[in-house]
C-alpha cells in the first residue's frame, strides 16, 4: 500500500469534520458563557471569584475555537495562484482592521512599496497578517499611531511595522502590556504560516511596539506596489 501524500479529497473531508465539530463546541460553550455572566452578579465573595474564573476560562476556549475555525477556513478556500504579490493583500488587510483601529484610536498609515510575491496561498496570507496587525492594534494605548512601511532592498524586502506612542514615557516605566494567551496563539500562527513560505518574522520590544517582516525577492522583477 503507498505511503503517498494524503489526497486532497481524503483532505477535505478531515477539514469538514474538524469543522462541524467545532461548530458543534460553540452552542454549547457560548450557552455556558451566558449562564456564568447571568449568575457573576448574583454571587460574592468566593463564589463570585469561582464563576469569575470560570467565565473567562469559557471566553478563553470560544477564542481557541474561533481561531481553529479561522484557521479551517484558509484551508477550505480554493487556493489561488502562487506566489501571491504582498503589497495589495496587506492593503486589504489595513482596510479591514482600520474600524478597529479607529475605535481604540489608534492611527495606522501604509507607505513606501515593494513588488515582492511570496508562496502562499491568499486566504493563509491575508490570515498570518490580519493576527500580527490585529494584535499590534490591540496592545497600543490610545492615541497611537503604526506606521507600515514596505521596502525593497536588492535581494530582500522588508515589512516593518512600528508603533509611536504620544506618551513615550509610558514604555520606559515597564508598562508595555503582557500578550494574552490567544494573542500568543495568534502570533505562532502567523508565525508559522510566513516562515512556512520562507519568510522571517521578528518582534520589537516583546511584541508590543512592532516586527519586521524579511521576504526574499522574487527573480522576476515586476512593478512596485506603491502606497501614498
Amino acid at each position: 500500500m503507498s505511503s503517498g501524500p494524503q489526497p486532497l479529497f481524503g483532505r477535505t473531508q478531515d477539514q469538514a469534520v474538524l469543522c462541524e465539530l467545532l461548530h458543534s463546541l460553540t452552542q454549547p460553550l457560548t450557552s455556558l458563557r451566558c449562564s456564568l455572566e447571568l449568575s457573576v452578579e448574583d454571587v460574592a465573595g468566593q463564589q463570585h471569584d469561582v464563576v469569575s474564573s470560570a467565565l473567562e476560562q469559557t471566553d478563553r476556549a470560544i477564542g481557541v475555537v474561533r481561531l481553529m475555525q479561522e484557521y479551517l477556513e484558509t484551508e477550505s478556500v480554493a487556493s489561488s495562484p502562487l506566489p501571491v504579490p504582498l503589497g495589495p493583500v496587506l492593503r486589504t488587510v489595513a482596510d479591514q482592521l482600520s474600524p478597529k483601529a479607529s475605535e481604540r484610536q489608534v492611527r495606522m498609515r501604509l507607505t513606501g512599496g515593494c513588488s515582492s510575491t511570496i508562496a502562499l496561498p491568499e486566504p493563509r496570507l491575508r490570515l498570518a497578517l490580519q493576527y500580527l496587525i490585529g494584535v499590534l492594534i490591540e496592545l497600543q494605548p490610545r492615541h497611537s499611531d503604526i506606521t507600515l512601511r514596505l521596502e525593497q532592498g536588492s535581494t530582500e524586502s522588508e515589512l516593518r511595522a512600528q508603533a509611536e506612542r504620544d506618551s513615550p514615557n509610558e514604555a520606559m516605566r515597564g508598562r508595555d502590556p503582557a500578550l494574552s494567551s490567544l494573542q500568543s496563539v495568534q502570533l505562532a500562527i502567523a508565525r508559522r504560516l510566513l516562515e512556512s513560505a520562507g519568510a522571517s518574522l521578528a518582534f520589537d520590544h516583546g511584541n508590543c511596539s512592532g516586527f519586521l517582516l524579511h521576504i526574499p525577492r522574487p527573480f522576476r522583477p515586476s512593478t512596485p506596489e506603491l502606497f501614498s
